[in-house]
């Protein structure tokens, strides 16, 4: 995790300690998340699922899987709160329980395969600006620390290209305007691309929608040389398809005939 990330958990700790707070999901006062909502998160993200089905970018017009994607759970009720409560705020109690979700989901994708690298998706200077932190390294990083044997390798940049091409947010862009606004985004870093070659990584994000990111993120990867096994969610917008049968790891699903 870069240092910068570091110093402004640690503020956003200190700050929780100093200023009164209420539960970022139902009200409750004195912690940013009550035990009920950690238990409601807990219970929504206790099983993992394959989610690429329902993100357009990481499926072809065969309805072939281009990149697999484990999410924690479904963008909804106290885990979309918290979620969206975090990338605002940073709170300790926040990343402590979501990370633990996020760790359940890297298990599931990395299953019993070879070592697996994992790649935070970059944000984009706009944003870490505006926040003064990264979400998804900062939870990732919390998740690491329940992961042993598995690294986290940051070397993902944002190569500038993507505010040329349309300004503001993702939110409320449709799957065609969303990889528009994304190709070209990312780069391996050069001092990174070593790090990368010839292994097996996987792709970490917060939400999956269209899939645009994860799909850019990919494309960057593959061009450094790296193998990119499948990528991994806190929360997928969509839930799984009826009868998805839970969450075969991208590992586990190459086997499958």
């Amino acid at each position: 995790m870069r240092f910068a990330d570091q110093v402004a958990g640690a503020a956003a700790d200190l700050l929780a300690l100093a200023v009164p707070v209420d539960c970022v999901c139902c009200g409750a006062e004195d912690r940013a998340l009550c035990s009920a909502c950690e238990r409601h998160i807990r219970r929504l993200t206790k099983e993992p699922f394959r989610a690429e089905s329902g993100a357009p970018a990481l499926m072809d017009i065969r309805g072939t899987v281009l990149l697999p994607v484990v999410a924690a759970g479904v963008y909804r009720e106290e885990l979309a709160q918290a979620l969206l409560s975090f990338k605002r705020h940073g709170q300790h109690q926040l990343k402590t329980a979501l990370g633990r979700s996020l760790a359940g989901a890297v298990r599931a994708a990395a299953g019993e395969g070879p070592s697996i690298a994992l790649v935070p998706v970059p944000t984009s200077s706009a944003a870490y600006m505006n926040r003064g932190f990264s979400p998804v390294h900062l939870l990732l990083a919390e998740a690491s620390r329940q992961l042993p044997g598995i690294g986290v390798v940051n070397v993902l940049v944002k190569t500038g290209k993507e505010g040329l091409r349309l300004t503001g947010g993702q939110k409320g862009l449709d799957r065609g305007a969303r990889a528009k606004r994304v190709r070209g985004s990312m780069e391996v870093r050069r001092r990174g691309q070593g790090r990368v070659e010839g292994r097996r990584c996987i792709i970490v994000d917060d939400v999956l929608t269209t899939g645009a990111t994860l799909a850019e993120a990919a494309r960057a990867l593959h061009q450094a040389g790296a193998i990119v096994a499948g990528g991994v969610v806190l929360a997928a917008t969509r839930p799984p398809d009826a009868g998805g049968g839970g969450a075969a790891s991208p590992e586990d699903q190459r086997k499958q005939p």
